[in-house]
């Protein structure tokens, strides 16, 4: 079942009690204010809502919350940090990163983050997904169950192990979207191997063909509108992603099938070869979820490595190196 194992100490708390050099406090601040925007800004524009919808929402004046969204706050309570959460309609995990992020604690401990807070309402359906969860725990391999959005449902402890070196972020965990880990957190090539073309451009390519097919979906619209703010991201999109079809057809960008490669903490795995098999099912279907198994095979990489030997390294080769140059116009 979805739970916070990724979650660890903040680097507050991890380095309490050590020196720090000349400077640190003032560099951290600034990190923490601009993460404290990004959140709340963020969470408001996946809602398609406005600062003056928030503002009316938690009874205060526009400005008020303006400051809030800016980080202009003499304090923040929990009782204010509840009502900001109500207002933005964060799932309980959404709320634990808030507080993480703006006060760098726990929610209070009459709180506790729920599992499960994308299962549906049925009870039959959620039934039926307690006993898929049980499933997924007794595969051996990588497994997690998301939605059209590659919003992460449920996931099993071979999934957990796989990220457990994964630091905390507030919007691109593994066990959160999974997308959004690949494209956004810093740690992703640090578990997916050949990161950049051969996780990056493959899954944009999905993304290009969903939000194509709904572009008036929210979440869908939030996913593009953070790849339009990273300058890498949308090379790959604009030109990378079209490069990338033409080259190998629409039916590349299919999941199933589909031969990777990650480095797994474990080292009795290492460098590994992995073959992302996608299922699903009617009832799996009908709560429009899909189940992702990654199955690792330790004994090369797609590319015919043995699996400890040393990935090699392009001499100044862009960040996005399957994104073609440009023509100069």
């Amino acid at each position: 079942m979805p739970h916070l194992a990724a979650v660890g100490p903040s680097d507050a708390l991890a380095r309490s009690g050590q020196e720090r050099p000349a400077g640190e406090d003032t560099a951290r601040g600034a990190i923490r204010t601009e993460r404290r925007k990004e959140l709340l800004r963020q969470r408001r524009e996946e809602l398609g809502l406005s600062q003056e919808d928030i503002a009316a929402r938690l009874g205060i004046s526009v400005r008020a919350y303006g400051n809030w969204e800016r980080g202009l706050v003499k304090e923040w309570t929990d009782r204010k940090l509840l009502a900001l959460a109500q207002a933005l309609e964060m799932s309980e995990k959404q709320r634990f990163w808030m507080f993480r992020v703006l006060v760098d604690r726990d929610p209070p401990q009459t709180w506790r983050p729920a599992e499960g807070s994308r299962l549906p309402e049925d009870p039959d359906q959620r039934d039926y997904l307690r006993d898929y969860a049980a499933l997924m725990e007794a595969v051996p391999y990588p497994s997690f169950l998301v939605d059209r959005r590659w919003d992460v449902a449920l996931t099993n402890s071979a999934f957990d192990q796989l990220f457990q070196s994964v630091r905390p972020h507030p919007t691109a965990l593994p066990d959160d979207n999974f997308l959004r880990f690949v494209l956004f957190h810093p740690d992703a090539a640090a578990v997916l191997e050949d990161h950049e073309p051969g996780w990056c451009v493959p899954l944009l390519a999905q993304f290009s063909l969903a939000y194509a097919a709904d572009p008036e979906d929210r979440g869908l619209d939030s996913i593009r509108q953070d790849i339009a703010r990273d300058p890498f991201m949308e090379a790959a999109f604009r030109y990378g992603v079209p490069h990338w079809l033409g080259t190998y057809g629409q039916d590349a960008a299919e999941r199933d099938g589909r031969v990777l490669a990650v480095r797994h903490p474990d080292p009795r795995w290492g460098r590994a070869r992995c073959r992302m098999v996608a299922e699903s099912g009617p009832l799996l279907d009908g709560m429009g979820f899909t189940r992702i198994t990654l199955v690792l095979s330790a004994s090369q990489t797609p590319h015919g490595k043995p699996a400890g030997a040393p990935a090699a390294r392009a001499q100044h080769a862009p960040r996005l190196r399957a994104v073609p140059p440009l023509k100069d116009e």
